[in-house]
């Protein structure tokens, strides 16, 4: 089941009953005139077991301690944006997983080699499916399927940067000029808001199954509480940059994080993504990649499981 993904833009008092998240506004709450009966049906309630992320993207967000506690239960990302609408925080449960002091174990008693190999994993998908987003557009990849194969343990020779290079400089004919960089012209705003989205279901996910998303097997910034998500979201960003490209084709107005933009670039949880021949929601596949991966740390697996874009 592919757990919804809430988004709040707008001041809203949050709280919990019976197992729902209920959903209070302002405006209605405060406005004498409006008879309580109204005031009751006006009131949204979505259970909290169907939730896997929340955004709160206002500064007017009230929320209650027991509907956090609820959430968290519930393996609920929370994440947190700045007045900028920019993601800032992100939220999650300390304890997803019942073999967690095991699972733990065995990422830190990950050797190098292993690291290494996980590494070289992540690279090939990640390239191959930058390939196949520049193949749907037409444009020429044969050099980055190439690089994709040569990708050795450790990615010594640094072809995700080589990769990164082309890719960037071909993938939005669209924008002269353009550049990823993080502070960079858009569609930079998109894709930060769109990889902030998949960094919380891939951090979700990892505790889900039992793992520590901090210890990374190659990021390792003393500053990063993610920097597991930030490995294992790497095949997963072309997926970010196939739905923004679609906005840019479809004429969208890119120029800032409009309603329409999130809205669009939050169905990314349920785009199709496709792993060992079998089509799935992309946080299905997100589930499946966090498995392998403890059963590699675990020793009884030696292949994480990627996500292959579909055409």
């Amino acid at each position: 089941m592919v757990k919804r993904t809430l988004y709040f833009g707008n001041p809203a008092y949050l709280s919990t009953h019976l197992e729902q998240l209920v959903v209070r506004l302002p405006e209605v709450e405060k406005n004498e005139t409006l008879p309580d009966g109204f005031k009751q049906e006006a009131q949204a309630k979505i259970p909290i077991e169907d939730i896997g992320v929340v955004i709160l993207d206002h500064q007017q967000i009230i929320i209650t301690q027991a509907l956090m506690a609820k959430l968290l239960a519930n393996n609920t990302a929370f994440i947190t944006c700045d007045n900028t609408h920019h993601p800032s925080g992100l939220m999650l449960n300390l304890s997803g997983h019942t073999l967690q002091a095991t699972r733990f174990k065995d990422q830190l008693g990950a050797s190098q080699p292993l690291l290494k190999q996980l590494w070289q994993q992540t690279i090939k998908a990640k390239i191959k499916n930058q390939a196949l987003l520049l193949g749907r557009q037409s444009i020429e990849s044969g050099n980055m399927h190439k690089w994709a194969k040569d990708v050795l343990s450790g990615d010594p020779d640094n072809l995700e940067a080589r990769a990164a290079a082309y890719y960037w400089k071909n993938i939005f004919p669209e924008v002269p000029g353009f550049r990823r960089e993080r502070g960079g012209i858009p569609p930079n705003n998109l894709l930060n808001y769109a990889y902030a989205i998949i960094r919380a279901i891939v951090a979700r996910s990892l505790v889900g199954s039992g793992l520590l998303p901090t210890l990374g097997i190659h990021h390792h910034n003393k500053y990063n509480h993610y920097c597991l998500a930030d490995d294992i979201m790497e095949p997963y960003r072309p997926f970010a940059d196939a739905q923004v490209l679609e906005l840019i084709r479809n004429g969208e107005d890119y120029s800032t994080l409009t309603p329409s933009v999130k809205k669009q670039l939050l169905m990314l949880p349920s785009v199709d993504a496709i792993i060992k021949g079998e089509r799935s929601p992309l946080q299905i596949a997100v589930q499946r990649t966090t498995a392998s991966l403890a059963k590699c740390f675990e020793g009884t697996d030696k292949k994480i499981l990627y996500p292959e874009l579909p055409s």
